[in-house]
């Protein structure tokens, strides 16, 4: 079946909103004016209930189906651009220097208005969705942040759906997997204390550089002798600093990075290792190691029959062959774990075709993908409330 006729006569209009977000990226929970044009948009489509403020800057509106009383389900969107300058050269860029929509949440935000203008339309189907747009998707948790808010049990929402354009993939088509779909997003700092002095007279010092490069070594076999070789882990060290002069060996390095993994208990292994790796090595040379490990987003893990449901919607407007359910996982993290956490849903990939690649400051989301996002987020709402 091809996209919805509505959904491609919204393309047009739609893409004016996309483009308007576009020139005006927000960060994190300061998505004000954005989320003030998102419930503007869905009080002009008559949306039976909005609740702004949720998670900070969320908004959440609510459309009654016309067949009769019956379940909530939750459609999401993320609001939040990116610390970037925009090099894209489109007449819709950013005019904001260091800010820039570098992984499409224009692009999602505007699909998913389109398709609440078309549920506001149509109201085909029993019960209620929400949909959902989320701040802070880019590191500041605001998936959470609306969970923790009692989103899910103020609107009754029973399962919860979320979307994302793919770079590379053709426009039309759509991906998922059952289970683990994209990683746990953790972070460490190593401090190493040792004893500056004269980089001429090294065997008066405790070298923290030394001692630092050793530990960055280490690390890596967390990977390649700690986990299981069929585990999916990656510890990777993308800060070290130290020292301030040629001729100085310096008292203290500080070493920064992130894990990533698709299994929890990884995550744990990882975090005892990296203690004992730095804290053992640095024993070793007569330094002292002090070791921060933050948890940040968990693993984003797709429940079975929700995402069933979602690959069926995606075929009945994409077509079976343009549809994967044995996409393959990613080591990128994302939010939205947090409502998966809460109630059963999946999380699925848009084809963004032959565009810059996510977090590229040449990026710009494809407007040609609209309606068939538009379509997938309709079905899906009138397929999981049918009468």
């Amino acid at each position: 079946m091809p996209i919805l006729n509505r959904a491609a006569e919204l393309q047009n209009e739609v893409t004016e909103w996309r483009r308007h977000l576009h020139t005006k990226p927000e960060l994190l929970f300061a998505v004000e004016n954005t989320a003030a044009f998102v419930e503007k948009k869905l009080k002009e489509f008559g949306v039976d209930e909005i609740v702004t403020g949720l998670g900070r800057t969320g908004v959440v509106g609510l459309i009654r189906g016309n067949l009769g009383e019956g379940r909530t389900i939750g459609l999401r969107a993320d609001m939040d651009a990116l610390p970037m300058t925009e090099t894209s050269g489109k007449p819709w860029a950013s005019t904001t220097p260091g800010k820039m929509h570098a992984c499409g949440h224009d692009g999602h935000t505007a699909m998913l208005l389109g398709a609440a203008k078309y549920l506001s339309e149509t109201r085909n189907f029993r019960g209620a969705v929400a949909v959902i747009f989320q701040p802070a998707e880019e590191g500041g948790g605001g998936g959470n942040e609306m969970v923790k808010d009692g989103m899910m049990e103020r609107f009754s929402i029973v399962e919860v759906y979320g979307m994302h354009n793919m770079p590379g993939m053709p426009v039309g088509e759509f991906g998922s997997r059952v289970g683990p779909i994209m990683a746990s997003t953790d972070e460490f700092i190593v401090t190493i204390d040792g004893r500056g002095g004269h980089a001429a007279q090294p065997h008066k010092t405790i070298d923290p550089i030394v001692i630092g490069a050793q530990i960055v070594n280490a690390l890596q076999t967390i990977a390649s002798r700690t986990a299981d070789p069929l585990a999916s882990v990656v510890v990777s060290v993308t800060k070290f600093n130290a020292g301030f002069a040629h001729n100085i060996i310096p008292e203290q390095a500080v070493l920064a990075g992130t894990v990533r993994t698709l299994m929890p208990d990884m995550r744990d292994i990882a975090e005892k290792r990296i203690q004992q790796i730095a804290e053992n090595l640095c024993a070793a040379y007569g330094a002292k190691a002090t070791v921060r490990y933050m948890r940040n987003y968990p693993v984003t893990v797709n429940h079975a029959a929700e995402t069933a449901y979602a690959l069926e919607a995606a075929r009945s407007i994409a077509g079976e062959n343009q549809v994967s359910d044995g996409l393959d996982p990613m080591m990128g993290g994302e939010d939205f774990s947090y409502m998966l956490q809460a109630r059963p849903g999946a999380f699925v990939f848009i084809g963004n075709g032959d565009t810059a690649g996510l977090h590229n400051p040449g990026y710009d989301f494809n407007d040609e993908a609209i309606p068939h996002g538009i379509s997938y987020w309709v079905k899906l709402a009138e397929s999981r409330l049918a009468a």
